[in-house]
């Protein structure tokens, strides 16, 4: 089935191209779902009868149940194949979303961590399915090209979601429509996912070989330095725009609720672009940490001009879609691990990039939602003051990753010469 660096025949192409759009496509919809929730925190709230901050801390749960199992995503991948596991994955993120409907906090709270859970294994497939099929040499491109999908639906889960609870759509209903979507999407992938896209389960106990290609992942420090620059570069999207954005642009910077929308939506709409053609230019180069390092630098740009800089400087909608273009240099990472580690480990390794990286949001989230309790005490008036004390982390966050990049090693077919110096 792995075919790198080998001939590949149109018919075997086809089958994988196959595979890998529809596990890209299930990765649209369960982004729709992780960031929905950021246009509509004030309805959620009054459904729900808690404060903004623990809907926050609750919409957060996603990434409890996102982070855990990216492990067992990337086990199951590797052991089981994508057609055994992504249906599963798909079913228990649309039962998550009628849980999430009902407006009861446990069964809600229940659903946001099913939506995580299944969540998963939509990115870990795609991913898996493009880099055991495909030359490695469009590895990096085809990784973009699958979180394209994604904030594709991060962004529609924004501008889209927003106007239509604006033109009378309850959240209630929008939660109803796409659980029972993802039960259809869940039977749509058993149906038309090939199985030869299937893995071949390796010889022996397979809870031993799990263990084992956790150990190998986790043992090699690249890993952990994968993990760390794709979260740090990561949790500005996830943390700062996907859950406060909104709220920061109405509060902070006296913005209409659509306008606000609209603005917020201009980052996952730069991942879009950014994380296909970041990939392509590293795949071109044959380098991936000069792509990191320079993206960095440009979202901390972005970063300080969007919390301390004049909003009418700069032409609307262009700061957050250029931040949204440069994070998507997290992306990155995820092709660097891969080659960073033995390929028989590919599924685990990808599982273990993205339980670090989500780690991150995991606990986080709840984090800056208390450091803005109290630096705003605890009012629901909170100023351009009180975000810029509580987000500028972020900042530093992104720094340290740059700072990271120079402890990786190159992995592009550009450095091959200079791995063994």
């Amino acid at each position: 089935m792995t075919t790198t660096g080998q001939s590949v025949s149109k018919g075997a192409l086809r089958t994988a191209t196959i595979a890998w759009l529809i596990a890209a496509v299930y990765y649209f919809y369960q982004y729709v779902l992780r960031s929905a929730p950021g246009v509509m925190m004030p309805q959620l709230s009054e459904a729900f009868g808690i404060s903004s901050m623990a809907v926050a801390s609750m919409v957060g749960l996603f990434y409890f149940g996102y982070s855990p199992f990216s492990l067992v995503a990337g086990v199951a991948m590797d052991q089981l194949g994508p057609r055994k596991v992504i249906p599963i994955g798909a079913a228990c993120v649309g039962v998550g979303a009628l849980l999430f409907s009902t407006g009861n906090n446990d069964l809600a709270s229940i659903g946001r961590l099913l939506q995580g859970a299944g969540g998963v294994f939509a990115l870990i497939g795609a991913v898996y399915i493009a880099t055991q099929n495909f030359p490695a040499e469009r590895a990096a491109t085809l990784i973009g090209a699958t979180q394209m999908f994604g904030m594709a639906g991060g962004s529609a889960g924004q501008f889209a979601v927003g106007p239509a609870m604006g033109a009378g759509l309850s959240w209630s209903g929008f939660w109803v429509f796409m659980g029972i979507a993802g039960l259809v999407i869940a039977v749509l992938l058993f149906l038309l996912l090939p199985k030869r896209a299937a893995a071949k389960q390796p010889a022996g106990d397979w809870k031993k070989n799990a263990i084992s290609a956790l150990v190998i992942v986790f043992k090699n420090p690249q890993s952990i330095l994968c993990g760390m620059i794709a979260g740090l570069l990561f949790i500005p999207t996830t943390i700062f725009d996907m859950v406060w954005g909104v709220r920061y642009l109405q509060e902070a910077q006296g913005m209409d609720y659509g306008t606000a929308v609209l603005r917020s939506a201009a980052v996952p709409f730069g991942w879009i672009i950014g994380c296909p053609l970041l990939g392509y230019v590293s795949d071109r180069m044959g380098r991936r940490k000069p792509v990191i390092a320079v993206a960095g630098l440009v979202l901390l740009a972005c970063l300080g001009w969007i919390l301390y800089g004049d909003r009418d400087v700069f032409p609307p909608y262009s700061i957050g879609l250029i931040a949204g273009i440069a994070s998507g240099a997290a992306m990155v990472p995820y092709t660097i691990i891969k080659e960073a580690n033995p390929k028989e480990v590919s599924g685990t390794a990808t599982g273990v990039i993205n339980f670090l990286n989500f780690t991150f949001s995991a606990l986080l989230i709840p984090v800056f939602g208390w450091i803005l309790t109290k630096v705003s005490g605890g009012t629901t008036s909170r100023t351009l003051e009180h975000y810029q004390d509580t987000f500028e982390p972020l900042m530093y966050g992104v720094a340290v990753a740059v700072l990271l990049t120079f402890f990786l090693k190159e992995t592009g077919s550009g450095g091959n010469k200079n791995r063994n110096r």
